[in-house]
């Protein structure tokens, strides 16, 4: 027995040595063979799995102790899941991303570990970004462009992004995706697949095949960039209302699957609370018109741009008028709301923003969240239950609270684990955008300000109303229903204008000049 073993092994490390040998030779990158890809994922699933199995086990559950050496056990697998994640690149640096953006759904060890994967993505060499350029423009680099920075403006998990300049003397910026990205998504997706599977089967309340679920259908979208383009040109078209909203115009024909030439966009990123002071830029003009942007797209249009994190919403002064502007960037991931679901959504919304229970629970369940619609209502809202009873918009944030919500993320993530594979698909993206604005707004110090709500409120106000609209022919009916949109839309303003007053210096002199007005006895 020993004798084959031995000649079994020494047949194995010729085949390696050979192997090895012949790769060198052809100047191979071991990371993009998948069976290296593969492993390298399977023994960091293996190793997490592990340390779970054995070190929780020795300690008693729902002791101090315990939760002070889970927490540890998460740190630990979070530092090895980000280094997979740097190690294999592309899709698993995108998948990382997404799951560090979930503040309030997933530990903070995890997502504050995850997070470093934004400034961690992989760069290709200017020798493969004037291959991709050569094989789809059919040209050299120079033949384009008069100018093109060899350094990148920034490098993402699937692109990065280069300043050029044109023949004309336009400058531009060019969006280049990674060679090897497009080949490896598709084997990558069901390595994640395989090992959640397995890692439901060791942990069963570990139910995240969503977010296999989520990369199978949005990869595809995100690698191809002329769906990117009319995905700005749609957005733009809809939210041309706002002259502070702009989305950099894109080059058809500098642009392909595989490349996007778009106007270059000057700007700071939106969290750079040091820029927008250097350029007089206000903190909170900026939070209440992103926040209508984005009730505009969720509520009122269904169309919704599903990544803003910093690096994608810039802000600047215009050249032009001087006025304050928010550039937005990057539209390769958008989400699609049909009817009924954002119909819900807007109930849902209008009832939290109320403290309506009623409400809450009714449109909670109608969006699948069952049994779990308390759960759901304080993951939608990152606030407690008791903000939730009182009204969001009547109880402001605290630090407490916010601790609160996020030591609740690890007790409940079985149970967030199960709401997550209840909800439609759409929720999905929704809830990632929810949390990638709240970390906008907690760096703007602007969180659950009452503008927010009132942005809010007028866009579900608007949008139920235009839904009644559509489904009746009557025109007495249709007058009824105008007739109540506007009303709401008033005493919504009505309600603004109070808040103003109460906040302005105007009240604050009425407070003092009566302040020395004698008292009728």
């Amino acid at each position: 027995m020993a004798g084959r073993l031995l000649k079994i092994s020494s047949v194995a490390t010729a085949v390696f040595a050979s192997s090895g040998f012949y790769l060198y030779s052809k100047n191979v990158d071991l990371n993009d063979l998948s069976i290296i890809r593969f492993g390298r994922a399977a023994a960091t699933t293996a190793v997490i799995s592990y340390d779970y199995l054995t070190t929780l086990r020795a300690v008693q559950y729902g002791t101090e102790e315990y939760w002070v050496v889970k927490s540890k056990v998460h740190r630990r697998s979070a530092e090895r899941l980000r280094d997979l994640c740097c190690a294999n690149r592309g899709t698993f640096i995108k998948v990382g991303q997404h799951l560090g953006a979930l503040d309030y759904l997933l530990p903070e060890e995890y997502t504050s570990t995850l997070k470093v994967l934004h400034s961690k993505a992989p760069q290709s060499s200017m020798e493969e970004i004037r291959q991709v350029i050569r094989e789809d423009l059919g040209k050299e680099l120079g033949e384009l462009f008069t100018q093109f920075d060899e350094n990148p403006q920034g490098a993402a998990s699937l692109a990065q992004v280069h300043k050029a300049v044109l023949l004309d003397g336009r400058t531009v910026a060019v969006k280049v995706q990674h060679p090897k990205v497009q080949r490896q998504s598709s084997k990558d997706i069901v390595v994640m697949e395989f090992l959640l599977q397995v890692v439901h089967w060791l942990f069963p309340d570990f139910a995240f095949m969503w977010l296999v679920e989520e990369a199978k259908k949005n990869m595809p979208l995100e690698l191809d960039f002329l769906n990117e383009g009319r995905n700005a040109e749609k957005i733009a078209d809809m939210l041309k209302k706002f002259n502070f909203l702009k989305v950099p115009k894109i080059h058809w024909d500098l642009s392909t699957k595989r490349i996007l030439t778009m106007d270059f966009a000057e700007g700071g990123q939106v969290n750079d609370r040091e820029y927008m002071r250097k350029h007089g830029i206000n903190v909170n003009e900026i939070s209440q018109n992103l926040g209508k942007i984005y009730s505009e797209m969720i509520f009122v249009n269904g169309f919704v741009h599903c990544d803003p994190h910093p690096g994608n919403v810039l802000v600047r002064k215009s050249p032009e008028s001087n006025k304050t502007e928010i550039v937005l960037l990057d539209h390769g991931l958008y989400q699609v709301l049909n009817q009924d679901f954002r119909l819900d959504y807007c109930r849902l919304w209008q009832s939290l923003i109320k403290g309506d229970m009623k409400g809450i629970e009714r449109y909670s369940r109608r969006l699948g969240a069952g049994d779990l619609y308390p759960l759901f209502a304080c993951v939608l809202t990152a606030r407690s239950w008791t903000s939730v009873n009182a009204g969001i918009s009547q109880t402001p944030v605290t630090q407490f609270e916010d601790v609160e919500i996020r030591t609740n993320a690890a007790l409940y993530l079985p149970q967030i684990s199960e709401l997550l594979n209840r909800v439609p698909r759409q929720m999905l993206l929704l809830l990632k955008t929810n949390d990638l604005l709240r970390g906008i707004e907690t760096i703007l110090q602007t969180r659950a300000s009452s503008s927010s709500f009132i942005n809010m409120s007028r866009c579900c106000t608007r949008a139920i109303a235009r839904h009644k609209r559509s489904k009746t022919k009557s025109r007495t009916r249709r007058l009824q229903i105008l007739l109540s949109e506007r009303w709401s839309l008033c005493q919504i303003g009505l309600y603004e204008l109070i808040l103003w007053l109460h906040s302005s210096m105007l009240a604050k002199w009425v407070s003092y000049l009566f302040g020395f007005l004698p008292h009728p006895n």
